[in-house]
């Protein structure tokens, strides 16, 4: 079983070496998927340089769209049988696709999300990710502990369905809403996290396209 590594870049210099490392060293068949989104401190030249290794694709937006396209350029290329969304920087342990891949692997599962203990999270945005995660659940009638998590694992089945729209962070309810309007199930497993704030670029602000995008893929699309 093929797993495709989904990884946005937007000024990761600092980080997205160490990151690719560490995915590259999970003993699981893989390929990674690096995109650039126009960054401008050095990370496309990095990625140049990652990009020479044969599990390595590097994809390149020339200019700044966002995760949420980011995303969608990637998934379009992917050839996995399961992918993961991976962030660039240091938040998320890749030694954790074992756990999150178990359950697809054994078909138990389509789509398994990882589930984080949010306490080194500044108390506004665990505030915020509890809210968004309650309002999935309210409007979709399912019992989720981690709607926001990065780390969300699919089988093509269910990848090749998402076709997404959203350009930034609200990307996260979009894949989800879809998710959970095709019939699907989320498994959930917990994982390693730990809150990062240097160069971070989601914001409390970003919470209100992401109930937005609840609203608009739970009634209008």
């Amino acid at each position: 079983m093929k797993l495709s590594v989904v990884i946005p870049v937007f000024n990761e210099a600092e980080t997205i070496i160490q990151i690719v490392e560490r995915v590259r060293q999970v003993p699981l068949e893989k390929e990674l998927l690096l995109v650039d989104d126009s960054s401008s401190d050095g990370s496309s030249e990095i990625l140049l340089r990652l990009g020479t290794d044969t599990d390595t694709t590097v994809l390149s937006h020339p200019v700044n769209r966002g995760k949420g396209v980011a995303i969608a350029t990637a998934l379009r290329a992917a050839r996995g049988d399961v992918v993961v969304i991976q962030d660039a920087d240091l938040e998320y342990d890749p030694n954790d696709f074992l756990k999150l891949i178990e359950p697809i692997d054994r078909g138990a599962a389509q789509v398994v999300y990882g589930i984080r203990d949010l306490s080194s999270q500044r108390v506004i945005m665990r505030a915020g990710n509890r809210f968004l995660t309650w309002l999935t659940g309210a409007l979709f009638g399912v019992r989720l502990r981690d709607m926001e998590t990065c780390y969300k694992m699919m089988t093509r089945k269910v990848y090749q369905l998402l076709a997404l729209e959203c350009r930034r962070f609200d990307v996260e309810a979009e894949i989800t809403a879809k998710i959970l309007r095709a019939g699907f199930s989320i498994h959930e497993r917990a994982i390693v996290y730990n809150a990062r704030y240097d160069n971070k670029k989601l914001s409390p602000l970003d919470g209100l396209p992401t109930v937005r995008a609840l609203i608009k893929y739970r009634f209008f699309s």
